[in-house]
């Protein structure tokens, strides 16, 4: 994978550049599940659960239960690992924007309008001062994705947590008429929409490949000057700082796409880019993505991971998609700031999944 970013140096030499990338290419490549998150056992444990406790009202992004004249869709998410990228630079000031984020980004993927944000933060012990960064954050999403905080709950459990752990529960709201169908049809477009950087999947892996030879205090070690094909990305002052970019949040998307008559939506997160399968089992040909930000290529190059294994785990720069009509994609397109990335194909059973950058998935 190729990103247009060059290393930033400081000095050195050829040589010693040359035997860096030399080491590199002689380390093992690193995966999710070797890391310690196996997407497949994970699939599986979700899907024993699921079947134990009943699965009425359940779909892709949200839970739904019918209420009369419309539904009241939930959705849980946490921030994951993310936190210990947080802990490490004492910097919890926008975690909660990523808890609300992973929730409200679920809803807008099913056609659900969210209003209502609870929090649930486990403790081993109670800090006024990440607390009160968690809840500026928290506060910063809530008013980006317009919804209420109705409250939330601190456990101290120090048995149970070292640290701490962040997650929240988002309840939304959908006339009948409003949720999307939940199936791509062939001949659509795929609309994409441009990630903020690698929001919060995947950080098991990012994490392991970044502190391989860096720590999360160091330098990191490209520029936005260097980067010509992703204008939008900040200069970070450290590699902590670039894993920490806050998730984009996608709410905004929800009038246009009802309006421009989006079949089915995909939040581009856990399983990478496999997501878009669950618009149904098509041939999902993406010949147009956004670039990668350069944070993709650092953790490629630091922990040797293959084209496939960044695909299959992270957004690698495009972190929510829609199908329509290609005449409905135009009129969406320029309504926002989505970009028609690819089309969806008929196929036979066995040749579903996604075609992006030379890759099978």
């Amino acid at each position: 994978m190729t990103t247009g970013h060059t290393p930033r140096t400081d000095g050195g030499t050829e040589g010693a550049d040359d035997a860096d990338s030399d080491e590199r290419e002689s380390e093992e490549g690193l995966t999710y599940a070797e890391t310690g998150v196996d997407i497949d056992a994970s699939e599986a444990a979700t899907a024993a659960l699921v079947a134990a406790a009943g699965d009425a009202g359940a779909g892709d992004y949200a839970g739904l239960v019918d209420i009369g004249d419309r539904y009241l869709a939930l959705a849980t998410d946490g921030v994951g690992t993310k936190l210990l990228v947080a802990e490490a630079l004492g910097d919890y000031s926008t975690v909660g924007i990523d808890c609300i984020a992973m929730n409200v980004n679920d809803l807008a993927a099913a056609g659900v309008t969210p209003v209502a944000f609870v929090d649930y933060l486990a403790v081993d012990e109670p800090n006024e001062v990440f607390s009160e960064q968690i809840g500026a954050g928290l506060k910063t999403g809530a008013e980006e994705a317009d919804i209420a905080l109705v409250g939330g709950e601190t456990a101290v459990m120090p048995e149970v947590v070292r640290g701490l752990d962040l997650a929240g529960t988002c309840a939304g709201l959908a006339p009948k008429d409003a949720l999307f169908d939940g199936e791509a049809q062939a001949g659509d477009a795929i609309v994409g929409f441009r990630s903020s950087g690698i929001h919060s999947n995947g950080l098991t892996l990012a994490r392991e490949a970044a502190t391989r030879r860096h720590a999360y205090t160091d330098p990191y070690p490209y520029s936005n000057s260097d980067a010509p094909a992703t204008p939008d990305e900040p200069d970070y002052e450290s590699v902590g700082a670039a894993l920490l970019e806050p998730t984009r949040i996608y709410t905004h998307l929800l009038d246009p796409m009802r309006t421009h008559g989006v079949h089915a939506a995909a939040h581009v997160t856990g399983g990478g880019w496999t997501n878009l399968t669950r618009m149904g089992a098509f041939r999902y040909v993406v010949d147009d993505p956004f670039s990668p930000h350069s944070v993709f290529e650092f953790v490629q190059e630091e922990g040797n991971v293959s084209d496939e294994e960044m695909h299959r785990t992270f957004n690698m720069g495009t972190g929510f998609v829609c199908a329509l009509s290609p005449e409905d994609a135009a009129s969406l397109t320029d309504e926002t700031d989505g970009r028609v990335i690819g089309r969806v194909e008929a196929c036979d059973g066995d040749e579903a999944g996604v075609s992006i950058r030379g890759l099978d998935l």
